[in-house]
């Protein structure tokens, strides 16, 4: 038997990833505390799709027959 892995969390947390690419790279650069902290505050749909993608992971997983 073989585990399919769910391809909808993936592709949405690939997503966010991308919007919050520019935002990382400036961490990369230059980290500061603030810059970390406002991240949440102009990309609140990016950052809760990542908070919530291992839940997501082991929903999909479970509802298959």
């Amino acid at each position: 038997m073989t585990r399919r892995i769910p391809l909808l969390p993936l592709l949405l947390a690939a997503m966010a990833l991308w919007d919050l690419r520019s935002e990382l790279q400036l961490l990369a650069e230059h980290f500061t505390w603030i810059s970390l902290l406002t991240i949440p505050r102009y990309h609140l749909l990016a950052v809760t799709v990542l908070v919530f993608t291992p839940t997501l992971m082991r929903q999909s997983r479970s509802k298959r027959p």
